[in-house]
């Protein structure tokens, strides 16, 4: 009998087709935030600043298949990437499941609404300021990118977030 659980639940990174890889997507945006790294002891923070590319309300790339010419910096994900990188949010579906970690209620590939991710206050919509405003990164450093939301870890939805399903 075939297993009646979705991809993401019984492949590995490495086992997703291209279109499963991009699905695993959130679309919250945390990645295209700018992040500074200390070059003495190589401490990592954050910043609310987006990338040049990043739509802030749609937390989606404007030019997706053309970022890595557009922004030479712009970091290819790849299995061995995900596992290795410290910069990865806590919430990040890639790092979630490669640490075997289940998808959280509000993904959309979970709740069936790409809007959940952004209800549960996991996106950087409303958070973010875009690159060409911002100025200084230093000033801009922000611990929430770091966290999960209240109320947003776990398998179910507080009671007041209201969980849809297709």
């Amino acid at each position: 009998m075939p297993d009646a659980r979705p991809f993401w639940e019984t492949k590995t990174l490495e086992e997703l087709t291209p279109a499963e890889w991009e699905a695993l997507c959130d679309g919250c945006g945390r990645c295209c935030l700018h992040k500074l790294r200390d070059p003495d002891d190589g401490a990592l923070a954050y910043t609310a600043v987006a990338c040049r590319l990043l739509d802030l309300e749609r937390c989606r790339c404007t030019d997706y298949a053309r970022r890595h010419a557009r922004v030479p910096d712009c970091v290819r994900l790849t299995p061995a990437e995900v596992r290795a990188a410290d910069w990865l949010p806590p919430t990040c579906a890639y790092r979630l499941r490669a640490a075997g970690e289940p998808l959280a209620w509000w993904h959309p590939l979970v709740s069936g609404d790409p809007e959940s991710v952004h209800r549960a206050g996991v996106s950087v919509r409303g958070r973010a300021v875009a690159e060409r405003e911002a100025g200084a990164l230093e000033e801009h450093v922000a611990s929430w990118p770091r966290r999960w939301p209240r109320g947003a870890k776990g398998a179910t939805p507080p009671a007041d977030q209201g969980r849809t399903r297709p």
